[in-house]
């Protein structure tokens, strides 16, 4: 079964799925349907009924039940899509087995060391796939794909195993905010469902940020310098003026944990016009109105200063903490806790501090956790998944599959 799972996700981290947050079609790049077409075909062949892609690249399939009575219908969930940060072309990942804990050498400047990444000393022994320093790996979430489509087919291999009625589903464009845009959660047909999604092996979560982002365009006024005297306004230092209104510790380099921040994501601009771009975060839903609160009380407050409406403020939610809708049926943590310890897992509980297609799932309908994919340094050339963990990912999908009454 090693062999294979690696073969698997060597075969969909090769394959070039980027999104785009400038794309307005859905999925965004033409190119995830590379991988989603490979995946419908894999999921035919390995013996999954109901296997279909509509026409946004979304997937979904069912392994059906092998009992006689009536339990929930689960969903295991993952994301085609990788980040737009870095590039996913022409992936070449590299294999070390028995890592002794070393720094690894991906090219002769890029090092994956234990000095930066301590996090490595956890897997001396294992075997780390790695990126050669020049790419992503893609093991957020061809990590999580892996591991269900090779849980569902081990299933399907073993009807030994007795379990109900259970939905996969894989999404486009999660990496850019949309992978719940167009799920239909009525067609899923799931009493609840888990993203396998997360991060190091353990993680199990079901608690994440308020997101809101705002869009500031600020609109100054350029005149020759040397006659700018009770003149000019300079659209970059109100931009600035602005940002230094917001609390410094507030910020995500001074944050951990429960703490919210702003975020300034942008910055482009001239002396006439300049425009910037926050994300604002808190896992508390009334500190995360009172975030927004101060940003739009600054925004006020700079355009009485300057006058005639020169900040102009385009401020929108993007997605809640799922906790709200998690906790009501908290035995689905549960679940996975002890589906988590069966396979020798210690479940470490703990905030995303980010978002997930779960949390707007959950607020859809469809209550969504989220369990470890494995991998390391996500979206960027120091990406690494030990190939134990993805392994470990599986048994646990296995373990709430059979453990589901």
């Amino acid at each position: 079964m090693t062999d294979k799972i690696l073969e698997r996700f060597l075969k969909y981290v090769k394959i070039d799925t980027k999104s785009n947050p400038e794309s307005e079609t859905c999925p965004s790049t033409e190119n995830q349907w590379d991988l989603a077409n490979l995946l419908v075909g894999e999921l035919k062949s390995i013996g999954l009924a109901d296997v279909t892609i509509d026409d946004n690249c979304y997937i979904m399939a069912t392994l059906p039940s092998n009992i006689d009575k009536k339990v929930p219908v689960i969903g295991f969930i993952a994301h085609i899509d990788t980040s737009p940060d870095m590039s996913g072309k022409d992936v070449n990942p590299q294999i070390i087995k028995d890592y002794d804990g070393s720094t690894l050498n991906l090219t002769n400047e890029v090092q994956l060391s234990p000095e930066e990444f301590p996090e490595l000393l956890k897997y001396k022994g294992k075997t780390l796939i790695t990126t050669d320093g020049t790419t992503l790996l893609g093991a957020d979430d061809k990590a999580g794909i892996t591991e269900i489509v090779s849980a569902m087919e081990y299933l399907i291999q073993h009807p030994e195993i007795k379990h109900g009625e259970i939905r996969i589903g894989f999404t486009p464009d999660e990496e850019i905010g949309r992978g719940a845009d167009k799920f239909d959660v009525k067609k899923f047909n799931a009493d609840f469902a888990y993203t396998l999604d997360g991060g190091e092996i353990g993680e199990l979560e079901f608690e994440n940020f308020n997101a809101a982002h705002a869009k500031v365009k600020i609109q100054g006024r350029n005149v020759h310098p040397g006659t700018a005297k009770d003149k000019m306004l300079n659209a970059m230092l109100m931009a600035m003026e602005l940002n230094q209104m917001l609390p410094v510790n507030e910020r995500p380099e001074y944050t951990e944990h429960y703490e919210g921040f702003y975020h300034l994501i942008d910055f482009q601009g001239s002396v006439e016009e300049s425009f910037v771009q926050y994300i604002i975060r808190d896992h508390d839903r009334v500190k995360f109105e009172a975030k927004k609160n101060v940003f739009i009380e600054a925004i006020s407050f700079l355009n009485k200063k300057y006058g005639n409406e020169r900040f102009q403020l385009d401020l929108k939610d993007q997605y809640y903490n799922m906790r709200e809708k998690v906790e009501p049926v908290y035995h689905i943590i549960e679940l996975a806790k002890k589906a988590f310890e069966k396979a020798d897992v210690n479940p470490i509980i703990k905030p995303i501090r980010g978002g997930t297609d779960g949390s707007r799932l959950s607020y859809m309908g469809l209550p969504c956790p989220n369990i470890f994919a494995g991998g390391h340094n996500f979206h960027g050339k120091y990406e690494f998944v030990p190939l134990e963990s993805i392994q470990k990912a599986v048994e646990v999908i296995l373990n709430i599959v059979e453990m589901n009454e």
